[in-house]
């Protein structure tokens, strides 16, 4: 593995598998497949509430039950008890499609027609089916359903357009329907027994009683397309909902035989599953757009609103951005959506508003999807002016103006900004300055305008005198320095210019030879890298007007570019699978991890602890975390693979398990780094000069210096009592004084248990060791398990510890040296010296020398083989502090100064 390491997917609502729900004592939940995963959310608020680990394969189908989640992946069931798969079923040999939950048993059909039924009470033990149906050879499985009253029996619709009724405890078939000339895409039962509602391929709805085989009503859908959900109303209102793949849900009125409402653009695409709450006005919808809505039917006409929703990207983002220091990405995808995903809560993630587009679409009988904006090409944010007017500027795709937003509301700004009105060209590029108070727009043209943010009012244009505008061609870049003082655009002919800021005057300017592709600008180290159609990434000063760095290394078209926050690390990304890393100071490449799809987009957050990418066909926001943040700049050379290609797969939905992406069972290419060697890698490369905490508790540790002053404290202000009366499990005789006699079997067992005691604590010296005296004695070679084992002890548990080492004079004279507490103390002298030595956990190795030179003390000035120990350590606990010291001593000063200065 190199510096990034997969850690989570984000943007991910459910994908084209219908969704399963649950009611568990007041609460409904949902549970939904995201790929290789699932996710449950609770309905009352949709927010979300477990994620699934990931499995090998893609889910296919899915069922629930109380605790239990059942999912199909390729030819395998998995089973679930929350998150913790209990069981994987194995017996198909085709792929599974669907499930159904019947009673306690599960029925699996695969494509190949094979059914069966697994029971999942004792699940630990039934690993095998109880039973196998095999259907015909013409018939090909699309859907499942078990009518209400009808014991033991399933209907299972076709592809070709029969209908068959299945008794599945004598595995035989009891009827089979004729159809209706058209593939069966659906069927559910309805609250009227012995009718059920079936759905076929032509777009056709037959209401069908089952009992008589005679058809009740039949619906024709307007749109064209398959119905591929259906559900009915069970809250008294005659209603029954149907999707199609158009994405309009349809509402039907079963007494008046007619069509009662139509939702048109409920979801840009196929509709996947439709279901009605119990005995509530509510429906839930889910669609291969990635997105779950929630339908609530509380007005006067009867119609439908929408009433909460949860959503992603239908389609892959074109750009990502950090915001608000690494807490939330801002994200534009080809749906035209322009989107706010929130790194630690998923619930925060929303849609920036575009406006009233329902109410304008419906007034103007268009579709949503034609008033959206146009997709995003590129974009920029401040958040230095969140609080005051629009601080985000974006170009869109063949758009002749950009347009502002106010991220602070989540809303469209109220200003358009149009670049060259005299000849309008498609806006390409925009900038915003450092102060947040300008934005410079690039077009195709080569035209360069200035706007105001705040008013929208144009603040001139940079134009080139000898050409009449900026660039001879399409302007690929722009950007500020931090002063306002330098404003760099690029052409797409190869001509990097320089520009005054303020003036808008042309300062100078040099050609690269060859087209340029797209440029970054960073403030900090005023660099600009450059990508041309050669492949070669360049960095320039702007100021010295050369080159200063030059990486290749990209095999295919170079698509994004990233700096670091403080300007030592390049990003790049590429078409050819692989992510970069350069490093600017070293010019070298330090890292590369090749990943299977292609990255688009990247992004690295302010405090370089977290990479966000994006990739080709991938509608989410893939997240990466920096190893080696915690460790300091030395350690990046241990994580790094260098010149060396490490393939990585993409992060999972999930971040409790590895993260999978292709169908194979082969494990990750990358090694885990074991705990002990992580932590010694970090003690042998530290950063010089300074001290390691332990990053205990405060308490944890200034509780051991006044452990003396705690004891005082929580010492009892009176003795105990003796109690009045014996308790009740103790036999006793009365007596005329009152006083508790106890029977002579009861003393003649408690002087049984006093020799018992006395047993015990004559071979109390044949008990093995404590862990502390099995950790210390072998805490040359254990060092670091030996500190974890003390730190893992309450203050009272180590001082006892310490105390049980004291040496105490008897009638059995040894020699000292012999004795084991003095091995034991000479030990932990041996420890101190190290752990002092390594800088490592300071501040509470101090506490425990401080505790055990007040234990040990006296014994230490007694023997002058522990007192040369003892001198060594004082040495090295002088020599770091002295370095420590000095180093505080410098801060103090110039804070001092700077406190006492007058500006």
């Amino acid at each position: 593995m190199g510096i990034f390491e997969p850690y989570r997917a984000l943007g991910y609502i459910t994908s084209a598998v219908p969704f399963s729900v649950q009611r568990l004592g007041t609460e409904t939940f949902l549970t939904v497949t995201v790929g290789k995963a699932f996710q449950i959310y609770n309905c009352s608020k949709l927010n979300l509430v477990l994620i699934g680990p990931q499995l090998p394969k893609k889910i296919r189908a899915l069922a629930s039950y109380r605790d239990f989640t059942f999912a199909a992946y390729g030819i395998d069931i998995a089973v679930f008890k929350r998150a913790h798969q209990v069981a994987n079923w194995s017996r198909h040999s085709a792929k599974v499609n669907l499930m159904l939950l019947f009673g306690g048993h599960i029925l699996s059909i695969d494509v190949d027609g094979n059914v069966f039924i697994w029971a999942f009470k004792g699940i630990e033990d039934n690993l095998t089916p109880i039973g196998h149906i095999k259907l015909d050879a013409k018939f090909t499985p699309t859907c499942i359903m078990h009518p209400d009253t009808y014991l033991n029996k399933v209907l299972i619709g076709s592809q070709e357009g029969s209908l068959q009724l299945w008794n599945i405890s004598t595995k035989k078939k009891i009827y089979e329907f004729k159809g209706w000339n058209s593939g069966i895409c659906s069927c559910v039962s309805s609250p009227a027994l012995d009718v059920v509602a079936v759905g076929c391929s032509d777009g056709t709805i037959h209401i069908h009683n089952i009992r008589y085989d005679q058809e009740v009503v039949t619906y024709k859908h307007s749109a064209r397309g398959t119905v591929n959900a259906l559900s009915f109303s069970t809250d008294g209102q005659p209603l029954l909902a149907s999707g199609g793949s158009s994405g309009v849900i349809s509402i039907w009125n079963l007494e008046k035989k007619r069509l009662q409402s139509v939702i048109r653009e409920a979801h840009e695409s196929s509709i996947i599953s439709l279901h009605f709450f119990a005995n509530e006005p509510v429906l839930m919808s889910s669609s291969a757009d990635n997105s779950i809505k929630m339908w609530i039917f509380d007005t006067s006409d009867g119609d439908p609103r929408l009433l909460r929703f949860r959503s992603g990207h239908s389609a892959p983002p074109l750009c990502i951005r950090f915001y608000a220091n690494g807490r939330h990405i801002l994200s534009a995808g080809q749906d035209r959506a322009f989107r706010l995903f929130s790194v630690i809560q998923d619930q925060q993630s929303r849609e920036l508003s575009q406006g009233h587009i329902s109410k304008r679409a419906k007034k103007l009988r268009m579709k949503e999807e034609e008033l959206k904006l146009k997709p995003v090409i590129a974009f920029d944010c401040a958040e230095i002016r969140e609080r005051d007017w629009c601080n985000v500027v974006t170009c869109h795709m063949d758009t002749e103006q950009a347009y502002v937003w106010r991220l602070q509301n989540f809303v469209l700004g109220e200003h358009i900004l149009r670049p060259c009105p005299d000849n309008p060209t498609p806006v390409k590029v925009c900038t915003i300055s450092a102060c947040g108070n300008f934005a410079v727009l690039g077009t195709v043209g080569g035209w360069i305008e200035r706007f105001n943010l705040q008013s929208g009012i144009s603040r001139g244009s940079y134009l080139d005198m000898s050409k009449g505008t900026a660039h001879d061609g399409e302007v690929v870049g722009v950007g500020c320095d931090s002063t306002n003082t330098l404003m760099i655009s690029a052409g797409y002919h190869g001509d990097i210019k320089v520009w005054d800021f303020k003036g808008r005057e042309l300062k100078s300017g040099w050609e690269i030879g060859c087209a340029v592709v797209k440029i970054v600008y960073n403030r900090l180290n005023g660099l600009l890298a450059t990508v041309t159609d050669d492949l070669l990434i360049r960095l320039y000063d702007v100021v010295a007007l050369r080159v200063v760095r030059k990486f290749e290394g990209h095999t295919d078209r170079i698509t994004d570019l990233c700096f670091s926050e403080d300007g030592k690390w390049l990003l790049s990304s590429s078409m050819d699978g692989s992510l970069r890393i350069w490093d600017v100071v070293l010019a070298r490449q330090i890292d590369a991890i090749h990943v299977d799809v292609s990255i688009t987009a990247l992004s690295l957050s302010p405090n370089m602890d977290v990479l966000a990418t994006t990739h080709v066909d991938q509608n989410g926001v893939y997240l990466w975390v920096n190893r080696s943040i915690f460790s300091g700049a030395s350690i990046v050379d241990s994580f790094a693979s260098g010149k060396e290609i490490v393939n990585v797969r993409l992060p999972s939905i999930s971040s409790m398990d590895g993260s999978q992406t292709e169908d194979s069972d082969e494990p990750v290419v990358d090694k885990p780094v074991s705990k002990d060697a992580s932590v010694s890698a970090t003690f042998i490369k530290r950063i010089p000069e300074l001290v390691t905490l332990s990053l205990l508790p405060k308490s944890q540790w200034q509780s051991l210096i006044n452990l003396d002053i705690i004891k005082v404290r929580n010492k009892p202000i009176e003795p105990p009592k003796k109690p009045e009366k014996a308790p009740f499990f103790l036999p006793s005789i009365p007596s005329l004084s009152g006083e508790i006699l106890f029977t002579p079997s009861e003393a003649n067992g408690d002087n049984d248990a006093k020799d018992n005691k006395l047993e015990k604590n004559e071979k109390k010296f044949d008990m093995p060791p404590s862990p502390f005296l099995q950790l210390l004695q072998f805490s040359a070679e254990m060092k670091n398990s030996f500190t974890d084992y003390i730190k893992g002890l309450s203050p009272s548990a180590l001082d006892m510890e310490l105390r049980m080492l004291q040496i105490i004079d008897d009638e059995n004279h040894q020699e000292l040296d012999r004795r084991p507490e003095m091995i034991s103390v000479e030990l932990l002298l041996d420890y101190f010296i190290h752990e002092i030595s390594s800088r490592n956990n300071f501040e509470f190795i101090q506490a425990v020398i401080r505790l055990f030179l007040k234990i040990h003390g006296e014994t230490i000035r007694c023997q002058s083989k522990l007192q040369d120990k003892a001198k060594k350590l004082l040495k090295i606990q002088s020599d770091i502090w002295l370095r420590i010291d000095t180093l505080f001593q410098r801060t103090r000063c110039v804070v001092t100064f700077l406190s006492n200065s007058q500006f």
